[in-house]
């Protein structure tokens, strides 16, 4: 693991800068048209940012909130798939159960109103499934669920974020999901100094743990080091990033 890990901090805020720079600005699921940008990649990794969220140990700017891809797995989703899980449908409502990204939002928007998050959010693998488990009403249950679906979108289509395509091999061991897990590790304030959140950050009330001690809307991965050559791969990933990247 790097010696100075605010240094390293630095320099990959540097990189999104640069990145930022070269795919023409960030974007917001707002504003990204229904069926995506064409000129986005195949797969890649998102960078979400949050309003209100800015950096304290690494400089000034806005800090990155969330790390993630859409699964490498065959037959996954494509990249603007997985950004479609997370923002919803037209009407607004989603399926948290399809997203850990809305499961964790929605459980903190809900614990910082009442105190506690809905019974069903996350159980089950549908809101009828979650209803008979629970023996819950499920008109009530449907009900409750589609509006908390619903602020969860609006939250999340506020949020900022920056795209990188993932190489078919970025790293020595050949796994596609090595700049996901690094920029996790790196920017996690569990493991090192870090960024911290504001007082005001959503996620202090989450119910995971590991949100709120990371200051990062992840729960994997963000108790592990990082490894010392990332950097430079990320850097040289990013040098060759573009808006048809």
């Amino acid at each position: 693991m790097s010696y100075d890990r605010v240094t390293d901090l630095v320099t990959f805020y540097n990189v999104i800068s640069e990145l930022e720079a070269r795919l023409g600005g960030r974007r917001t699921l707002t504003s990204a048209p229904e069926q995506g940008e064409p000129q986005w990649p195949a797969r890649g990794i998102y960078f979400f940012f949050e309003p209100g969220e800015t950096r304290s140990v690494s400089g000034s700017g806005d800090r990155v909130v969330r790390v993630a891809s859409h699964s490498f797995a065959a037959g996954a989703t494509s990249f603007w798939g997985g950004l479609l899980g997370s923002r919803g449908g037209p009407s607004g409502r989603g399926n948290h159960r399809a997203s850990i990204f809305r499961e964790l939002i929605g459980e903190a928007l809900q614990r910082r109103r009442s105190g506690r998050s809905l019974a069903s959010w996350g159980v089950g693998g549908s809101h009828q499934d979650a209803a008979r488990r629970l023996g819950l009403d499920l008109e009530q249950v449907s009900a409750e669920e589609g509006a908390l679906e619903v602020e969860v979108s609006d939250y999340i289509r506020q949020m900022p974020f920056l795209w990188l395509a993932a190489p078919p091999e970025p790293s020595p061991d050949g796994r596609r999901n090595y700049f996901e897990r690094q920029s996790i590790a790196l920017l996690s304030n569990l493991t090192g100094p870090a960024d911290p959140p504001s007082a005001a950050w959503l996620g202090r009330f989450s119910g995971r743990e590991r949100v709120r001690a990371s200051g990062l809307w992840n729960n994997n991965h963000v108790q592990h080091p990082y490894a010392d050559a990332f950097l430079a791969a990320f850097r040289a990933a990013a040098a060759a990033a573009g808006p048809g990247s």
